[in-house]
This record gives C-alpha cells, structure tokens and sequence, in this order.
C-alpha cells in the first residue's frame, strides 16, 4: 500500500508530506484547493505525463516521492521479476524534475520510466477524473477482459504477442520483396555488379593508412633527399668544419691531456662514445637517403590505389569491416534473389508454420475469454445493482475477427441496459456521463479481487450523482476498502463520511504566494469539514448535528460490511 507521498516544488505545492492510512482514505476541500494536482503528482510519480510548467516559480526543481510497502508474495516475486529488489518490504518511487532533465530512480537507483511504470503496474491503480472515458472504446474492454483473466492465460498472450511480432516480419518481408521478374533480373545485375567491386578492390586492414604514409613519402621523397644530405654535409662528410672533423681533433686533444690527468679518462671515454653514435648516425642517414623511392610511377600507383580505397568505403562503408559486412549482405540477397522461387516458397512456409501456432494460441485464448467473460460479467452485474443500477442487464461479447490482431482474433464490446425493457447496446450508446463512472467503480472493485494490487485512487469517480446512489457507491467504496487501500478524492459528504481516514487539502496564502496544503483530521474536525460540504456557505447547529448523524451512521454500517 501507500504509506507516504512527498511533494516539494509542484505547480502550488510549496512542500507537502502525508502519511496515509490502511482502509478507505478520503481526501476533500474547496474547489480550486488543489485536490488534483495530488493525483496528479502520484501520477506524474509512477511515469505518467510530465508538463513543461510542472516546476514552481521560483524554485530549481520539482520532487515527487511515493513510498510503498509490499504486501503480498506475488507483488514481490513480480518486482523481482523485473528487476526491482525490495529493501524491508518497502520500495521507494521518486521522480526529480530540473529545467531540461528528468532522474527517475526506484530505491535510489536511476532507472528509466518504463520500469517505473512496471513497478506501479502492481502496486497501484490510479482512476483519474475522464478514466471512464475510456470505457467507449472496445479495446478497454479487451484489456479489462484480459485483466481479469491473466491467472487463466498463464503466460498464452505474452506466447501470442512473441508468435505474432514473428509473424508480422515475415509477412513484411514477403511483401517487401514480392517484386516482378524484370525488376528482379535488374536487381541480380546491380548487385553483381557492386559485389564485383567490393572483391575487385580487394581491401585489406590498415591499408588506408600504410598508403597514406606511403604517398607523404613519395610526394616529399625530393624534400626528405635534400634535408637529410644537408644534416650529412655538416655531421659526416670529410669536408673540413664538420661535426665529425671537430669531434676527432677533440679526441686527439683529449689523449694527450689524459696523460696529465687520470681524472680525464672519463671525458675521453664520453667523446668516444659519441663519436661511435655519430657513425652510426652517419650510416644510418645515407643508408636512408640511398633507400629513397623518387619514381614518379610509384608516387602515381599509391594515388590511385588510395584513391580505389577511399571511393570504396565511401560509397559501401567508412571502414573496411563496414565493407565487407555490406558484401556478405549483397551475397546473400544475391542468393535470394537467383534462387527467388525456392527464397519465397522457404519463407511461405515459415509464414504457414507462424500461421498455425498463431491459430492454436489464438483459439486457446479466445476459450479463455469466453469462459472468464461469462463468470466477469455476472460479477459486474451484481457490483453494478449494489451501485443502485436497477434491473440492470450488462453482457461481454467476445467476437471473432477475420484476421489476427496484436491481441488475437476477438473483439469484446461490453453490452449494456440501464433501464427496463431497453435492449442491451453498447456500452457508450446506453450509459450517461455518471452510469459510466458507476460502471468503472464495479470493474475496478471487480478487478480487486482478481489481482495484486492493493491501493486504488479514485479522483472525483462520484461526480455526477447524489442521494442513494452516492450512498450505494460510498458503501461500495468503503467495501473495497476492507481488503484494499483506497484513496479517493471527493465531493460528496456521504464519501467523506465513511473515511477511516480523512484528509483536508486546502490553499494557504503567505508573502504573496499562494499554497496547496494537506493535512490529517482529527479531533471532531472531521464532523466540521462534513458540515462544510452539506452546508455550504452558512454552517448551522442543524447541519453540524447532521454532520455528526451521518458519521454515526456510515461507522455503524461499515460494521456490517
């Protein structure tokens, strides 16, 4: 469940931290308080929509964080099935919003959206204010099916959803490349022509470079010639004023001042051993200069080659790795393409053979539904007469396509009677605005039973009723919340009244700046927020002990729940 939501720097929220209690938490307040931007926020929290304006004026940043103990087995074998370790049973899901940038993290490790999605997939289910809205469109009722039949599937849709990816690839590439003879011949003389190429040019690793190097030589080979000469001119020719002259004589000097001093012998021995390194030096550089290619054939043959090895790997890669990757493709398409006939009759079998595992797994699937929207549909009905639907008829029909879909070969339209004596029709021709949100709240408190989860937020889903029917759906509410953390956003005083914890959101002004706040009742204080929303503007004695009757009376009947 939800144990603490904090917020700091959110639209109007300056900084909120709340607790929230096991059971059925009611949150109310005047309109335009900012009652939203909480489901809101644990919304943006869990890898819903961010808005560029999200940050508050004036601040750096925005940080949404939702903590959360895990309460059952499966909720913790399904974290750790992504990915997601637990630390005490609890996980901790935050969001941080800076002008440009978004960090998600879940326990403190960075991590992207869609895992945060993953986490909240089993720990929460948000209901926002036009979530009914979706209940006009046949593929809600296609996921609301599935939902409540996943046990039963068993791992046969994620099967399905594997086969049918492969499927569509197959009958991509056929499509793709059902081309007419004369343009296949073309394609056969194209790609031969390009291999021819490729295998003609021969490339070898490293030969760019080794070329480049090669041609620096060649085309400075005059230049290099006439440098090194003119080093050897003053180091090792016999002409006099050299280096190697002046290095003799002072060898010569040197002797004989060895007989003076002992001392000496280590110069003497250093100039000598320069006077080797000179002739090697000496050697080496006219070895050099002798070994200088100055053919201007040469210098043209590495051109062009360079040349041939730049326009290959231009036109069919930047490295030679790339190039021969590109010819391995030209010869298998090569392959495919003169073996066409033998290519597509391969490839109708793979299709064939996608085929009949699409169809085994589709009819088990569809069986599936059948089964499970007959049981789904008789709980719906009676969640729906406990939400004041009077003689109510409600119907799943599972439908058979001609084709298959990302989600087999049914269409479900969930079928609907409000009234006595009308025929069922779909659900968006036969419910108003406020039956729709009725009808939402029974699938959601149908859907509790069936799966993980175990905290629901309902944002305003009691807009557009009153009297006995918002009873029915408080009661309702308050019913779900004996095995299920519920927190819902209201309106409504008979709501309210049966909170096992209710909470005030309110706007505060301070320094010219305007603030969301939320804070815990207690105390009688919730009888007084009571007769606020029963009373509006003037709050009488009448409607304070009306206040207290109705807290009575939703505490005695949530005893019987």
């Amino acid at each position: 469940m939800l144990l603490n939501l904090h917020v700091k720097n959110l639209a109007v929220i300056d900084e909120i931290e709340v607790d929230f209690s096991e059971g059925f938490n009611v949150l109310t307040g005047e309109t335009g308080a900012g009652k939203s931007i909480i489901i809101e926020s644990i919304n943006m929290a869990i890898g819903g929509k961010v808005s560029k304006d999200i940050i508050r004026k004036g601040a750096d940043f925005a940080l949404i964080e939702l903590l959360f103990s895990v309460d059952t087995d499966g909720q913790k074998k399904y974290l750790e099935e992504h990915g997601i370790i637990t630390t005490d049973n609890e996980v901790l899901i935050s969001r941080k919003f800076t002008k440009g940038r978004g960090i998600n993290r879940i326990n403190g490790e960075s991590v992207p959206v869609s895992v945060l999605r993953q986490a909240a997939a089993v720990l929460i289910d948000v209901h926002g204010q036009n979530e009914q809205q979706s209940l006009l469109y046949k593929t809600k009722h296609m996921e609301i099916v599935d939902r409540y039949a996943k046990d039963k599937m068993a791992g046969l849709d994620t099967k399905y959803t594997e086969v049918y990816n492969n499927y569509k690839k197959l009958i991509e590439q056929r499509d793709s490349e059902n081309i007419p003879e004369d343009e296949r011949l073309r394609e056969i003389s194209f790609i031969e022509y390009e291999l021819k190429e490729i295998e003609d040019a021969a490339l070898v690793h490293g030969e760019e470079e080794n070329l480049e190097d090669e041609y620096r030589q060649l085309a400075n080979a005059e230049a290099i010639a006439s440098g090194l000469g003119e080093i050897y001119s003053m180091t090792g020719s016999d002409a006099n004023d050299t280096v190697s002259e002046k290095l003799a004589y002072s060898i010569r000097i040197i002797g004989k001042l060895c007989e003076y001093d002992s001392y000496i012998n280590q110069f003497a021995e250093q100039l000598s051993e320069i006077d080797s390194l000179l002739t090697d030096f000496n050697r080496d550089i006219i070895s050099y200069i002798d070994g200088i290619e100055t053919s201007s054939g040469r210098l043209e043959e590495v051109e062009k080659r360079l040349d041939l090895v730049r326009t290959i790997k231009a036109r069919f890669g930047a490295t030679t790795s790339l190039v021969n990757e590109y010819a391995d493709k030209l010869r298998e398409k090569l392959g495919r393409y003169k073996e066409y006939e033998l290519y597509k009759e391969k490839l109708a079998e793979k299709i064939k053979t996608e085929e009949e595992k699409l169809k085994k797994l589709s009819a088990a699937m569809s069986d599936i539904r059948k089964k499970c929207a007959r049981v789904l549909e008789k709980e719906i009905t009676s969640a729906l007469t406990d939400l004041n639907f009077l003689q109510v008829q409600f119907a799943i029909e599972v439908r058979s396509l001609t084709e298959y879909t990302a989600n087999g070969i049914d269409e479900i339209e969930f079928m609907l009677s409000a009234n006595p004596g009308e025929d069922l029709k779909p659900i968006g021709h036969a419910a108003s605005g406020g039956e729709l949100s009725r009808i939402m709240l029974a699938i959601k408190a149908v859907l509790a039973g069936h799966d993980e989860i175990s905290t629901l937020i309902f944002d305003e889903i009691d807009t557009g009723i009153s009297g006995r029917t918002a009873q029915k759906v408080a009661e309702k509410m308050a019913l779900i919340a004996g095995g299920h953390q519920v927190i819902c956003i209201s309106h409504l005083a008979q709501i309210a009244a049966m909170a096992d914890a209710h909470y005030l959101i309110e706007k505060t002004s301070k320094d010219s700046r305007t603030s969301t706040q939320i804070r815990l009742l207690k105390n009688g204080e919730e009888i007084k927020e009571l007769a606020r929303i029963l009373g509006g503007a003037q709050i009488t004695e009448a409607v304070n002990k009306s206040a207290e009757e109705m807290k009575k009376l939703a505490s005695d009947l949530k005893k019987n729940l």
